[in-house]
């Protein structure tokens, strides 16, 4: 069997107290669905918002000075949002993963679409450089391709169009349990949070009901 899910790189959120968050060992996998709880739920959009929380010299407005403001400020100020992470593919036959790799994010996993109906390749990162090609029907997984002798995932081709379907199904029901915790967390930054969160994980607006 093949699982494919939505997976955010997590980091320990040492010393965090904005709103409750669970404890993660750092560089392990959050997947991401409407099933999280609160804990969960609150540390990914930590993640999130964290990931963005850098000084540029751009034009964005001015930092606010109060925490709150001044933590959200690279999540709703930054254009080109990062969520850290992206596709994680298990063959639970043969205990294979494919995990993305470093750099790469989940406002990429389109790319995975390039596999069915563009160019037919995509890669998702380094350290490892996992690959994924179509050959015909078939779509082969590659976990490194650095290594000669890297393990693979072989699937069908409509098989990963349905697991890229049933994925962001996942990243939608994600985003709507979001929305609902800003409303109850965020009450001020609620809807501009949901919407920078849309925008991370490269999803229309819409998702929202």
């Amino acid at each position: 069997m093949i699982v494919l899910q939505p997976v955010l790189e997590m980091c320990s959120p040492d010393g965090f107290a904005l709103w409750p968050v669970a404890e993660f060992e750092p560089y392990g996998f959050l997947p991401l669905s409407g099933a999280l709880g609160p804990a969960d739920l609150g540390t990914a959009i930590m993640r999130i918002a964290d990931c963005n929380n850098t000084e540029t010299d751009d034009d964005r407005p001015p930092r606010p000075a109060d925490p709150l403001g001044s933590f959200l400020h690279g999540l709703l100020t930054t254009h080109d949002l990062f969520a850290p992470g992206g596709l994680r593919v298990t063959d639970t036959t043969t205990g294979t993963t494919l995990l993305p790799g470093c750099c790469n994010g989940l406002e990429e996993w389109r790319d995975w679409l390039e596999v069915l109906d563009g160019d037919g390749w995509a890669s998702f990162g380094h350290d490892p450089s996992p690959l994924a090609e179509r050959f015909g029907d078939t779509v082969r997984l590659t976990v490194d391709a650095e290594q000669d002798d890297s393990p693979v995932i072989e699937l069908p081709l409509s098989e990963l169009r349905r697991l890229l379907a049933a994925a962001e199904r996942d990243m939608a029901d994600f985003l709507q349990l979001a929305a609902d915790w800003a409303a109850q967390h965020l009450p001020d930054h609620a809807a501009s949070v949901t919407a920078a969160l849309a925008h991370a994980l490269n999803l229309p607006a819409s998702s929202v009901c």
